[in-house]
């Protein structure tokens, strides 16, 4: 519970690296799925992989991530 009364009280540097940290694994869920998606050998099974665009997913979430990152780092380095 006290991660939740933190999570609460946090700053806005801290939410934003929180966000930042979210997007990330985000992006590193679609490289995953696309790089799945990938190996299918045949077009018949390509239908039981997805539509998604991965490769887009993984681009606008990888630099969203980084880039809410980069604008908490000082602030959220500086508590350490």
């Amino acid at each position: 519970m006290e991660f939740l009364r933190d999570l609460l009280f946090a700053s806005d540097a801290a939410l934003l690296a929180l966000s930042g940290v979210g997007l990330l694994m985000l992006a590193g869920f679609a490289s995953f799925m696309e790089r799945r998606r990938s190996k299918v050998r045949s077009v018949d099974r390509l239908e039981k992989v997805g539509w998604v665009p991965w490769t887009s997913v993984f681009v606008l979430c990888a630099i969203s991530g980084m880039g809410m990152l980069a604008l908490s780092a000082p602030v959220v380095l500086g508590k350490l």
